[in-house]
């Protein structure tokens, strides 16, 4: 069980880094919309932000929940 526990936590660390690389990504494209004064890259910047923030959430509650499922 020691390992099932570990690989969790490597998942969720794996998926909280991927959402937050999703999200720094989409501020950079936020802000060069704004800078640029385009309005599809400010569309597409807010979206991944939001994206990213979602992945976080998933990797900080959904996926401990899942592993306390199957122990």
């Amino acid at each position: 069980m020691a390992f099932f526990a570990s690989t969790v936590s490597a998942l969720s660390k794996i998926t909280i880094g991927v959402g937050a690389a999703l999200g720094v990504w989409g501020g950079v494209n936020l802000m060069e919309g704004y800078g640029n004064d385009n309005p599809g890259a400010k569309s597409q910047g807010i979206k991944q932000l939001v994206a990213g923030g979602g992945v976080v959430v998933i990797g900080l509650t959904v996926i401990p929940l899942l592993a306390n499922i199957f122990t």
